[in-house]
């Protein structure tokens, strides 16, 4: 699967920052790492709204919120892939922001996430979607992989990565 074919570069972000609250003074406080988490899944939205290929950015916002309520999408070794089905998405879209300081995105090995995969597609079109998503976590799993992301100095270096792949 060609993932680099549905990347652009004006869907990379390769500084990104979200604007998150302080800590209080309870930092292990559940509602303030919640709506910081939602702070970044907004960040991510607007890189996808550079695509024009979405619709009403609130209600998609919204349907990742939700979809993150269910279980987080970090999945450990610096990486998070928030993924969904929506209306509204046109067609599927992929968004990739890297935060080189790291996030709290709720990973499972409790670590900051650094890179942040971005997706959304149409409900219907799950054959598709499905075969990104596997191939997306098939590179991914390469340590070499993660490290070329990491010091990518341009958005084109990021689909290289993915050309040199596949």
């Amino acid at each position: 699967m060609n993932i680099s074919r549905y990347l652009s570069e004006g869907l990379i972000e390769l500084d990104f920052k979200a604007e998150l609250e302080p800590p209080p003074e309870d930092s292990a406080s559940e509602k303030w790492r919640a709506r910081n988490k939602e702070r970044i899944l907004a960040g991510l939205v607007d890189i996808l709204q550079n695509s024009g290929r979405t619709g009403n950015n609130c209600k998609l916002l919204t349907d990742f919120i939700n979809r993150e309520r269910k279980a987080s999408t970090a999945i450990g070794h610096g990486i998070a892939v928030p993924h969904i089905r929506s209306m509204q998405a046109k067609e599927l879209i992929i968004g990739f922001a890297r935060s080189p300081e790291g996030l709290d995105f709720d990973s499972i090995d409790g670590e900051p996430t650094h890179l942040f995969f971005v997706m959304a597609a149409p409900p219907y079109d799950d054959s598709l979607y499905l075969k990104v998503f596997k191939a997306l976590s098939e590179n991914l799993q390469y340590e070499a992989f993660r490290r070329e992301l990491m010091e990518a100095q341009a958005p084109y270096d990021v689909i290289r990565a993915f050309k040199n792949v596949e």
